[in-house]
């Protein structure tokens, strides 16, 4: 359905909703959301106040108000969490799947998840605890622990009788095979088992080389695994080799959408923190944090300005007009290649994984894009202080060329070390095991500004005097 038809159809969801919540009927209101999905029903709670969230979780089956629980943004969770009765809550997130519930509770303080677990049967809070004790953003933490398994002893037709016995509303797409000592085997498709006489046993079907992915292992690490092999699933498992879950590809979408999201705030110079409350003051907080350290560092940029003010007058104007030229340009193709590398990195690009041949393709471009640059920059430095009557005829024509020289080799040599920042911080950053796309962001961009214009400056004064 294209974007617009189904943006559309959710406004006039929106507006019956709103018509039926006003006219205060419930009935009808229930019976327009039995018809509806849970993601378009999460778009709506999203929209509408608490007042007629409160109304809309009344008439919604407990099924469906865990799977708009689960499905609402952040902020919007946050305020059914307040909005929400201890039981009301506790019910909801008994109806989800473990995976789910985990990164739920993840949000509460720590005393409301102990509240919630203890409320819930133990072999379900046990299978919840179990989730919640893996890093957030590793296999463990994003797993689903339903799955099927069975010995590599079994015939097919106990593994097909086991998939029947199974009281699981999931989808499955391999049987994992385990040794005596519940080790890791392999997997079985199901496609095998359908074609395959009952009689046989599982361990003629195993493929001995699935692809698996550690506890341990990072969610981006794992996205990575999915994207270079097309796998719809994949087991993981613990550090004995035990099988403890499964991740899928629907997982790995959102995997990846939080990843990219991550990046994107960490290259704008914010946090995706700000999303999890509506607070404004809460934003600007955040966004502050980050702003806070450029100001510090344009103020660095104007005491190297300050610096040379001494110097004549005329010259010293001339020289100033062209400096943001040097600190845009120069920032824009440091920004580029961090980008480059940043995006790399983060999709596991073998290229980007190593330095050295990063260092030989980059290096070769960012030498055209300087000389480029450097050049150009230097015929617009040259021809255009004419216009503003600024000139040989009011500054000797030997400065007015030293400046112009200084010029063009400020803005090759600013580029060439903006580039290079771009190009080596990302990997350190990585190292040192720092979100390399912090290195994309405004603190670097404002560095790069400093630099350059200190670069700039140094060699007016050297050339020009």
């Amino acid at each position: 359905m294209p974007d617009e038809q189904k943006q559309l159809l959710q406004q006039v969801l929106l507006h019956q909703i709103e018509a039926l919540l006003s006219a205060d009927d419930t009935d009808k209101l229930a019976d327009l959301l039995k018809e509806q999905r849970s993601s378009d029903i999460a778009e709506i709670v999203e929209l509408v106040d608490n007042e007629q969230r409160r109304i809309i979780f009344d008439v919604l089956e407990q099924s469906v108000s865990a799977k708009v629980l689960e499905k609402v943004d952040e902020a919007t969770r946050n305020e059914l969490f307040d909005l929400l009765e201890d039981k009301e809550l506790n019910s909801l997130i008994s109806h989800l799947n473990p995976d789910d519930a985990a990164d739920v509770l993840l949000e509460l303080p720590e005393e409301e998840i102990t509240e919630v677990l203890d409320s819930i049967p133990p072999d379900e809070s046990d299978e919840i605890r179990k989730l919640m004790s893996y890093s957030e953003d590793s296999a463990g933490g994003i797993m689903d622990p339903v799955l099927i398994s069975v010995r590599e002893d079994a015939t097919v037709a106990e593994a097909v009788n086991k998939i029947r016995s199974a009281e699981i509303d999931e989808d499955f797409f391999s049987v994992y095979v385990i040794d005596k000592t519940g080790r890791f085997v392999g997997d079985v498709r199901v496609r095998l088992l359908l074609t395959t006489s009952e009689g046989a046993l599982i361990s003629s079907l195993i493929d001995p080389d699935t692809i698996y992915v550690t506890a341990e292992a990072d969610q981006e690490e794992v996205r990575n695994v999915f994207s270079k092999n097309d796998l719809i699933v994949a087991p993981v498992l613990n550090k004995k080799h035990k099988l403890i879950g499964r991740i899928t590809a629907d997982r790995i979408i959102e995997v990846a959408e939080e990843e990219a999201a991550e990046d994107l705030y960490a290259m704008a110079g914010t946090d995706a923190d700000e999303l999890d409350d509506v607070s404004v003051f809460r934003a600007a907080r955040i966004r502050m944090t980050w702003l806070l350290p450029c100001l510090m560092g344009t103020g660095v940029t104007a005491l190297v300005m300050m610096f040379f003010k001494g110097h004549n007058p005329v010259t010293y104007v001339a020289a100033v007009a062209f400096v943001p030229m040097i600190a845009a340009i120069s920032g824009n193709a440091g920004l580029q290649t961090s980008a480059i590398v940043v995006s790399g990195l983060a999709t596991g690009h073998l290229a980007a994984l190593k330095l050295s041949q990063v260092f030989t393709r980059e290096v070769r471009v960012a030498l055209l894009v300087a000389l480029s640059c450097g050049v150009m920059g230097a015929l617009i430095c040259t021809f255009l202080p004419h216009l503003f009557g600024i000139g040989p005829t009011t500054i000797d024509l030997t400065k007015h060329l030293r400046i112009v020289s200084a010029f063009g080799i400020a803005m090759f040599s600013a580029i060439m070390v903006a580039t290079t920042l771009g190009l080596f911080l990302p990997f350190l950053f990585r190292r040192i095991g720092i979100d390399p796309a912090i290195s994309s962001g405004p603190l670097v961009t404002t560095a790069n500004d400093s630099i350059s214009v200190a670069i700039y400056m140094t060699l007016t004064l050297l050339l020009v005097g």
